[in-house]
């Protein structure tokens, strides 16, 4: 697996901070910014991470929680929409949603209004502040998260959203957490696996993935966030002091 980092100062696990207040989007307040750019870079390298066909969903999680995963995703869907493609991104983490305080949308009716029957999927769908960005947010917690998301609406809704949709991102709950994400990993084109540095414990990664390949994800690399500027500066020369680093794909002889 070869990799391509993001840049932080080394910290510890994120508090409840986004739950309270969604998560930073540099890609829209900083467009400029190298830390925008190397977004935009991941961005590119997952777009030709599958060679015999185009990407139309892509789910993002991690081993543990607070770990980034929201902060990639929604950055990466700012960053894809951008390019003229209409993307959709999906709060698929019904138990610690995020995505309505990052875009400061209603949750009223979300993913699990719609899967419950209780909204149509014209009712769910929400226009952002970023043009040809549109976000499903979690809606109200469920009693049974694990079986909604198990169900055959769920696999008729992503059907219905990659026809309308250029790309369908899901921000998926951590994969050793609760089996939310091994449910939707077998239901996407690709999964992104995110990684911080000197947080995320190797057990946990490897656990992870082995979850993910247990349902045959198609996992097609990692993010690895929060690296420090010390132990990254012999790949980019130093140059690079943003916020998150890079990603790994796994192709070849480096699927491992």
């Amino acid at each position: 697996m070869k990799t391509m980092q993001l840049f932080k100062k080394k910290t510890t696990k994120l508090d409840n901070y986004s739950l309270k207040h969604g998560v930073g989007l540099i890609t829209y307040d900083d467009p400029s910014s190298t830390i925008t750019e190397q977004f935009n870079t991941i961005r590119t390298n997952i777009q030709f991470s599958s060679v015999d066909k185009k990407l139309k969903s892509i789910l993002f999680t991690s081993s543990a929680s607070s770990e980034g995963k929201s902060t990639i995703s929604n950055n990466v869907g700012v960053s894809w929409a951008k390019q003229s493609e209409k993307v959709v991104l999906v709060d698929a983490d019904l138990r610690r949603p995020t995505i309505h305080k990052t875009f400061n949308v209603s949750n009223r009716a979300g993913l699990s209004s719609y899967l419950l029957g209780n909204a149509s999927f014209e009712d769910i769908i929400q226009p952002t502040m970023v043009h040809n960005l549109y976000v499903i947010t979690s809606g109200p917690v469920p009693p049974n998260p694990s079986e909604l998301l198990g169900s055959m609406r769920t696999q008729d809704l992503f059907t219905r959203l990659e026809d309308k949709f250029d790309l369908l991102i899901l921000d998926a709950p951590p994969a050793n957490s609760v089996t939310d994400s091994q449910i939707l990993a077998s239901k996407v084109d690709g999964v992104i696996l995110v990684i911080p540095q000197g947080i995320a414990e190797k057990a946990g990664v490897a656990h992870a993935k082995q979850a993910l390949e247990t349902v045959h994800a198609n996992i097609l690399g990692a993010i690895m966030n929060r690296v420090t500027k010390q132990k990254s500066s012999g790949y980019y020369g130093g140059y690079y002091g943003g916020y998150y680093g890079g990603y790994y794909g796994t192709e070849g002889k480096d699927k491992k």
